[in-house]
């Protein structure tokens, strides 16, 4: 047998391609297909198989253009209502892809319709079987069940349902049997995903703390617990998964824009997202341009801070960049992309227009100028457990999201932002400009900098604001 991770450390996510004589199977795929159908190619298989185990709310899938390219069936849970070919599968129906079956087990809890797929080797019966989990059981956490309240269900309810499908359906499972999730840490489809891309179930008996002995109630409370907000954006991969993404490929290609027709653009409503570093960004940038940097989680960023339907004019460092950005954001569902500044900032700077800064300054700098009066208001953007566990002392939370702004006490002093290690921060630095008048200051390398410093750690969660 052919069993394949792909990971897309962007997204956190992981798909599947499993094969045997000749046949193939992929599951979850990502919305660039290319590589799954080159990886066939390469292996001598053909792809009759393109298996969900839910409608992804994180991400737009490339289901419906891989089946098309590669002439295959696509499967998900019958309670999916898919609105594309596809074949809908109940509890215990099978598959076989060459001698490997395939069996499918609803485990509904993370989303109405999830399923997982327990894959056995006909070709070696003394092989662990696989258990291909989706998002109901990851290493170290299992999927939040609060993404589906819009379609009549309650958090509570997903999460009963969450615990008859672990209890119900997977660990009565053989210890031996392998985990593998299609998400990994930093995925804001768990709370506390492990880092580790699988895992035994009998690690997860012993290490994951959902699966400790509890009862139903008990569960409940525990997974409903401190859940985050959802991004904004999940609503609508969802139904755009339920309905079948357009190919990437009948999306149109960026313009390349001039200075004064990037100006015209923003003028008209379009968002400029410059996404250079963040260091880069802070040194000088175009007025009222948003940055999300590229090197970092580009993507997921990009969906919980700007409107998926929004206009975009980009603003890179050259024409690769451009592509990734275009790419990255079409895998989050961002789609309009209607150009790019040609020659970026350079061509920009050289017509003589204006050019804003944040000022970049190291953590002892701060603690100096704190020190010294400056007096400035500090915001922590990271998440409120982050801060929890030591934070600056006498800064504010406030989570990095698409409303952060700040009040007009706020803007009569100097505004220092800082997260963990930088890259937050500038992009909340430029959310924060449309309410602020300046200076803002950037702080480089985060509260990990302020720490190697030796300066003084506070810890506690955030009081109320």
């Amino acid at each position: 047998m052919e069993f394949d991770q792909f990971y897309l450390s962007c997204l956190s996510h992981a798909s599947y391609l499993i094969g045997d004589q000749g046949e193939a199977a992929v599951i979850d795929p990502q919305r660039d297909v290319d590589l799954y159908l080159e990886a066939a190619r390469a292996k001598g298989l053909t792809i009759r198989y393109v298996l969900e185990t839910h409608l992804h709310a994180d991400f737009v899938s490339g289901h419906r253009e891989l089946a098309e390219r590669a002439g295959a069936t696509i499967v998900l849970g019958a309670r999916a209502g898919a609105e594309f070919p596809h074949r809908a599968v109940k509890d215990g129906d099978q598959l076989m892809v060459g001698r490997v079956k395939i069996t499918v087990l609803e485990t509904p809890g993370h989303t109405p319709e999830g399923v997982s797929y327990l894959v056995e080797d006909g070709a070696d019966p003394k092989a662990a079987p696989r258990l291909l989990t989706g998002d109901t059981l990851f290493v170290g956490d299992v999927g939040r069940p609060d993404l589906v309240t819009s379609k009549g269900y309650t958090a509570f309810d997903m999460a009963g349902m969450l615990y008859d499908s672990l209890h119900g359906k997977i660990l009565p499972l053989p210890d031996q049997t392998t985990i593998w999730p299609a998400h990994g840490a930093g995925s804001a489809c768990g709370k506390n995903i492990g880092k580790e891309l699988h895992s035994t179930l009998a690690d997860q008996r012993r290490f994951n703390p959902n699966l400790a002995p509890m009862s139903r109630a008990a569960f409940i409370e525990l997974v409903t617990t401190d859940l985050p907000p959802a991004p904004e954006y999940f609503g609508f991969d969802a139904e755009t998964n339920r309905l079948g993404a357009v190919p990437l490929g009948d999306l149109p290609e960026p313009r390349a824009l001039t200075p004064a027709e990037v100006v015209s653009a923003q003028a008209a409503g379009a968002i400029v997202l410059d996404v250079r570093d963040g260091v880069e960004f802070c040194a000088g940038h175009m007025p009222g341009a948003r940055n999300i940097g590229l090197a970092g989680q580009f993507a997921p960023w990009a969906g919980a801070l700007l409107p998926v339907t929004a206009r975009l004019v980009l603003v890179a460092d050259d024409h690769e960049a451009v592509r990734q950005a275009r790419l990255r954001l079409a895998r989050v569902g961002i789609e309009n992309v209607a150009g790019y500044l040609d020659g970026g900032l350079a061509e920009w700077a050289r017509e003589g227009r204006p050019v804003e800064a944040f000022e970049n300054i190291t953590a002892g700098e701060l603690a100096e100028r704190i020190e010294h009066g400056a007096a400035p208001v500090v915001f922590d953007v990271r998440r409120p457990g982050e801060f929890a566990d030591g934070h600056v002392p006498g800064t504010q939370s406030r989570p990095l999201g698409p409303r952060l702004m700040v009040n007009a006490s706020e803007a009569r002093a100097p505004l220092a932002v800082l997260c963990q290690a930088g890259y937050r921060s500038a992009a909340a630095a430029s959310l924060l400009a449309a309410t602020h008048p300046g200076p803002i200051w950037n702080v480089l390398g985060g509260t990990e900098a302020w720490r190697k410093a030796g300066l003084p750690i506070e810890s506690g969660a955030p009081g109320p604001r």
